[in-house]
């Protein structure tokens, strides 16, 4: 693979140590643990060995990527594991995508408070998709769902909000059909928006009571309870952004859907430009360009219109960068309903049964199928590399505290 022209580490390493120290003290052992995993992936740091081409003796040295979950370099293979584990999942069926947005208010509560509110964001968006699935007015029936939480907007501003993958029909409740939804519908979106609203800020004031929420800074007067409900006010009555595209065309563009979204990361290093004296400049996309609307019809019309650049200084950029760092074990893929992780088995043949539909298989590894690609390949020749020296890390990605005397 051809390395980036500019990348994240780039810029890390650049102005990453002069503003680590400027912000001493602002910055979570999180976020510190990213930038030096940042810095040091694919470098000498974390080691690495010594390939070696039989054909032509062409040599060359790999680095060991860092996989932490928040590098740009580091979310292929994982990508392509959790795919894989995927597709026996497929039922013969339209899938649809919802998106739920929280307002920017609550946005801006969830950066102090984001443990609290991402998760509220993950329960209260399946519990909406299931409510108002299980209605017979809608569809009547138990249905399953992936959603994948995304806390970034195109150009690194902090826009908390979840996407769902849900297959168009579910179980009845007796287990003994399969109902499926009309065809190019899946639930009506304002219905959804509605529930959602209503139920998030129920769950939102339920965590307030219970002193769940951190009110710091231009929310520090939330900790009133009167306050906090005044704050609430408008919000109960404002718009909140859940939409559901049409259905994909079959399983295949559902996996080829997923492989973008599900390991993402804040900014890929292929939107990198230019790093220079003005500061780090990036492509985004501006979806409240000039005559654009939120209909899906239109995204595809008037895309080209909202591709633009941006540049900021690199303490800017480092800053908007890290907003995105989730809390520790937070889980930012969650399946619910039929394919929650209990249950998933049954539900999943028993969908398959009903739809007369054959169970797709594992692969299984086979010696006496295809010999298996070669791990490393000559870039000069393209015949497989071998290993001929491995090379010991440095440094740990976070080095252990150092020892002080007792005082």
């Amino acid at each position: 693979m051809v390395r980036p022209a500019l990348e994240v580490a780039d810029i890390f390493r650049a102005f990453g140590p002069a503003w680590r120290a400027a912000q001493q003290g602002h910055l979570s052992l999180g976020q510190l643990k990213v930038m030096s995993a940042i810095e040091q992936c694919r470098s000498a740091a974390l080691g690495g060995h010594v390939l070696h081409c039989p054909d032509c003796e062409h040599d060359e040295i790999a680095y060991n990527s860092c996989r932490n979950r928040h590098c740009p370099k580091c979310q292929a293979r994982a990508a392509k594991r959790w795919l894989e584990a995927r597709q026996t999942e497929l039922l013969p069926v339209d899938y649809y995508h919802v998106v739920f947005t929280l307002p920017a208010p609550i946005s801006g509560l969830a950066y102090t408070n984001k443990a609290v509110i991402y998760r509220l964001l993950f329960e209260v968006a399946a519990e909406t998709l299931r409510t108002l699935a299980a209605d017979p007015r809608h569809l009547g029936a138990r249905i399953g769902a992936t959603l994948v939480l995304h806390t970034w907007g195109s150009a690194l501003t902090h826009h908390p909000h979840v996407h769902g993958i849900v297959p168009g029909g579910g179980l009845s409740f007796d287990g003994e059909r399969w109902v499926a939804c009309r065809p190019g519908f899946f639930l009506p979106v304002r219905v959804l928006s509605r529930l959602f609203r209503r139920r998030f800020i129920e769950e939102l004031e339920q965590a307030h009571r219970a002193g769940q929420l951190q009110c710091f800074g231009e929310y520090a007067q939330l900790s009133d309870a009167a306050a906090f409900a005044h704050w609430l006010a408008p919000l109960r009555e404002c718009e909140w952004v859940v939409y559901a595209k049409r259905p994909f065309a079959g399983p295949a563009a559902v996996l080829a859907y997923l492989s973008r979204y599900t390991h993402r990361v804040a900014i890929s290093n292929s939107r990198l430009i230019a790093l220079d004296e003005r500061g780090v400049t990036f492509k985004w996309k501006d979806y409240r360009a000039k005559g654009a609307t939120r209909k899906w019809k239109d995204y595809r019309a008037k895309g080209a219109t909202r591709h633009k650049t941006m540049t900021l200084a690199a303490d800017e950029f480092m800053r908007r960068f890290l907003l995105h760092v989730l809390p520790g074990g937070f889980h930012r893929i969650r399946h619910y309903g039929l394919i929650a992780n209990t249950g998933r088995r049954e539900n999943l043949a028993r969908a398959r049964e009903l739809l007369h539909a054959a169970p797709v298989l594992p692969k299984v590894d086979d010696a006496s199928a295809e010999p298996a690609q070669p791990a490393f390949i000559c870039p000069c020749c393209g015949a497989p590399m071998i290993v001929i020296e491995i090379l010991a890390r440095a440094q740990r990605i976070r080095a252990p505290p150092e020892l002080r005397a007792a005082p």
